[in-house]
């Protein structure tokens, strides 16, 4: 019987974690972004930081929050299903969150040491092959 790979064992628990941690993240961005674009609704047309600088900067965080967000959802499902982009997307991700402490930092680096060395990109190739 052939030995399991290292990475086949974890690559179920990463996807579910990935999915999990952004979906806990995305629901309070996704409330903060609708309450930001429906704020001259709400403000009736006098939105704090209208006209400053502040505004389009808070804006543009809290979209790339959310985007970034959903990316997390689609890597952990990626990840589940074993396709060949997720394992990179992850990688990407898990930096971007190890300054999200304390949850996107061990989550970070549980992916970079669960991915990143160079035998499971091999690991991971085949894993995805067999899928």
């Amino acid at each position: 019987m052939p030995e399991p790979s290292r990475i086949a064992g974890h690559l179920r628990t990463l996807g579910i974690v990935w999915i999990a941690i952004s979906a806990l993240r995305l629901a309070p961005r996704l409330l903060a972004y609708t309450f930001w674009r429906s704020g001259d609704w709400f403000f009736g047309g006098d939105f704090p930081f209208a006209g400053h600088w502040l505004g389009p900067v808070i804006g543009t965080a809290v979209g790339l929050s959310v985007i970034t967000g959903a990316l997390g959802i689609i890597t952990g499902w990626g990840l589940l299903e074993r396709q060949p982009w997720a394992r990179m997307l992850a990688i990407v991700l898990a930096f971007l969150s190890l300054l999200s402490i304390p949850f996107g930092t061990v989550l970070g680096i549980y992916t970079l040491w669960v991915l990143l060395p160079a035998q499971s990109e091999q690991e991971y190739r085949q894993v995805s092959r067999s899928y």
